[in-house]
């Protein structure tokens, strides 16, 4: 179906009103949408959290009679089943809309497809696909969780110019400048979880947090004025070691411990958190069985700010989607840490091509964002769909 500017103008909107909703709506997608007579906007609205009105109710709440005869325009195929809340598609048929854009459909069970159903059964005329790249790529975790049965992992790494990730005594704070640093708080503000290994915990005693004070200081966009939504901190500790002193068990946000089958707490340190026991081989967990138990407790996206040995774990699983690598103008020598642990390479052809996705400055460092060239492919294959 072809699409007019109108449409493609009002979808537009309606993913920058999604955009909003970027820090809150775990584990919930980022929806966004518009309530149109031709170009006059009636009514907007954007899911903020989860439990609470979905955008299209929002949005229908905001046009009031005006609905009546309208286009609505939502970034993620409305819903046609009782969750939270009731179903959205019931709320766009009582209102006696016209016509329905839909961004993309959604991929989660209980809707794929039964809400446009729906919508046309009540002779309401519906399309699809319009923007639908941009809005898969407003909710990667979203898709990859029902997908993949996995959240989104992104990997963030602050390096120096030689690749160089901490002294060889482990030091590495801080490699990169409060301007970059405060670029990954808005990162960490959207996941769902933050992941790190014990190695990093006891050199490093991260509080792995997102403060979003920081992250808000450095926004010029519009994002989210709700209350900010945590995100969890995972802790892969095979042996349980996490001290009692860690940072990563202060309860200022909630904590799993990922730890191995046979490994048991001898003292009291891990009352206050959760822990979750998983297969391990020779004292290594397996990731993928990590993954898929995060993506059972409603994790999309997963940042992981490890050492060179996790990174390398996940890189060589072939599980890293997306790159966060923060460069900054200091060399750091041979003697210090890699930012990846990897197998050794007998031919430059064998080394894992990355695709740049975007670069931009903050101060004197650069942020490049990467991914996997086979995962961009992927993703340029939906934003044509």
């Amino acid at each position: 179906m072809k699409f007019t500017a109108t449409d493609n103008d009002m979808m537009a909107r309606a993913l920058t009103l999604a955009e909003r909703g970027l820090w809150t709506t775990q584990p919930n997608p980022r929806v966004g949408c518009v309530i149109a007579h031709g170009a006059t906007i009636v009514g907007e609205g954007w899911h903020e959290r989860a439990g609470e009105p979905h955008a299209e109710v929002l949005a229908l709440r905001d046009a009031g009679e005006k609905s009546r005869g309208s286009t609505v325009y939502v970034t993620l195929e409305p819903c046609a089943h009782h969750g939270r809340t009731p179903p959205c598609v019931d709320a766009l048929v009582a209102a006696q809309v016209a016509r329905v854009v839909a961004a993309t459909g959604d991929p989660n069970s209980k809707v794929d497809g039964r809400g446009l159903e729906k919508l046309r059964a009540a002779s309401i005329e519906v399309s699809s696909g319009l923007l639908h790249g941009e809005a898969r790529a407003l909710n990667p975790g979203f898709f990859s969780r029902f997908e993949r049965a996995r959240p989104w992992v992104r990997v963030k790494v602050a390096a120096s110019i030689d690749g160089r990730i901490a002294l060889a005594n482990g030091e590495s704070k801080w490699i990169t400048g409060p301007d970059a640093r405060a670029d990954v708080q808005r990162w960490r503000a959207r996941s769902s979880a933050i992941m790190t290994g014990i190695g990093t915990v006891l050199a490093d005693d991260p509080h792995l947090t997102a403060r979003p004070d920081q992250a808000l200081a450095s926004s010029s966009d519009e994002t989210t004025r709700c209350e900010f939504v945590p995100p969890l901190r995972v802790i892969l500790d095979a042996r349980l070691r996490t001290p009692a002193h860690a940072h990563v068990l202060d309860r200022k946000a909630p904590t799993l411990i990922v730890h191995a089958r046979d490994a048991s707490p001898t003292d009291g340190r891990f009352e206050q958190v959760e822990r979750l026991a998983v297969e391990s081989d020779d004292g290594r967990l397996d990731i993928a069985t990590v993954l898929k138990a995060l993506a059972e407790r409603e994790i999309n996206e997963l940042q992981v700010e490890a050492g060179s040995i996790l990174t390398g774990a996940l890189l060589a699983g072939g599980f890293v989607d997306e790159f966060l690598l923060y460069v900054a103008p200091i060399l750091l020598g041979d003697t210090a840490r890699p930012m990846a642990v990897l197998p050794p390479l007998t031919a430059i052809d064998q080394g894992r091509a990355m695709t740049l996705v975007e670069q931009r400055a903050f101060g004197q460092d650069w942020r490049l964002r990467l991914m996997p060239a086979a995962a961009k492919e992927d993703i340029d294959v939906h934003r044509n769909h």
